[in-house]
């Protein structure tokens, strides 16, 4: 019954990140149908930006968590305006163009973005200092460290946030319009470039936030983190509706606890032939299921019309 309580906490923690790096595909994908293969490496950046901040802050005798905070305050903006940029170099020219043309051109940002960082940075992995306590709680039987409470509340404080936004603000009303009808809403007075600049430096955002937690779980970053982590959120906004905010979170946190509890439990039920390692296998394994028997997802499919 531990080992249960301890997957499912790992889980958790694990689907709270997807689930917040899902959301940038899913927000981006509602509006202008577009796949957007690059966020994954904004998330790579915003974890880079932060150790680089926090480095410069360690003779300074702030407190960690204080070289954190101002760590964020300076990779979010970093990354919404990098997302920004994308958004109005790479994918704006090619909005009326077939989609094979914008979805080439995310690949290769994603492999530019790769690239740029490792002549800044270089190829070496960076360890993660350790910005809280690692003394772990007692839940039980099943143990869960400061850091990840905090993964688990911060996700969920953001996620909050981004609700808020997008059903409470003009903006967000904006943005529901132009992912109803981008045509219609020009009419009605939307500027839809700025609503499209704005979904991608959101995202942008949300990316910064989740490469910082995943490096504080995994305690390293390095210029190929955003790779695999980019594949598996988008598999989460597939597995609950890509478009659909609500789908994005509840992907991301059935695709965690999916991957905790079948690498926890695969070496028993296979005899000791697969191992914990094998835990990236499921994700594209769901990814494959859902295209076959539900390409829509769980809560169904949202998507821009096309003029």
């Amino acid at each position: 019954m531990e080992t249960l309580l301890q997957q499912i906490i790992n889980g958790i923690v694990l689907g709270a990140v997807y689930a917040l790096v899902a959301l940038g595909y899913t927000m981006v994908y509602g509006i202008l149908g577009l796949i957007n293969f690059a966020h994954g490496e904004v998330v790579m950046v915003g974890a880079m930006v932060t150790l680089a901040v926090i480095k410069l802050l360690a003779g300074t005798g702030l407190p960690l968590v204080v070289q954190l905070l101002i760590g964020l305050a300076v990779s979010i903006p970093a990354c919404m305006a990098l997302g920004a940029g994308i958004e109005r170099v790479a994918y704006r020219p090619l909005r009326n163009a077939p989609r094979l043309a914008p979805l080439i051109t995310a690949i290769g940002v994603s492999i530019i973005l790769q690239y740029l960082v490792v002549l800044v940075w270089g190829r070496t992995y960076h360890p993660y200092p350790e910005l809280l306590p690692t003394t772990p709680f007692d839940l039980a039987g099943a143990r869960i460290s400061p850091a990840q409470v905090a993964i688990i509340f911060f996700s969920a404080l953001v996620m909050a946030g981004l609700l808020w936004l997008v059903h409470h603000t003009r903006l967000g009303r904006a943005m529901r319009a132009t992912a109803e009808n981008p045509v219609v809403a020009r009419l009605m007075g939307v500027n839809v470039n700025h609503v499209v600049t704005m979904t991608f430096a959101i995202g942008s955002a949300l990316g910064a936030v989740a490469g910082v937690l995943v490096s504080i779980n995994y305690s390293v970053a390095h210029y190929q983190m955003g790779f695999i982590l980019g594949l598996k959120a988008f598999t989460a906004a597939v597995l609950g509706g890509i478009g659909n905010l609500g789908g994005a979170m509840v992907g991301g946190l059935l695709l965690g606890l999916i991957e905790a509890l079948g690498s926890g439990y695969v070496g028993d039920l296979t005899g000791g032939l697969f191992g914990s390692n094998y835990r990236d296998v499921f994700a594209f394994l769901v990814l494959i299921v859902v295209l076959i028997f539900r390409p829509s997802g769980l809560l169904g499919e949202r998507v821009a019309e096309r003029a």
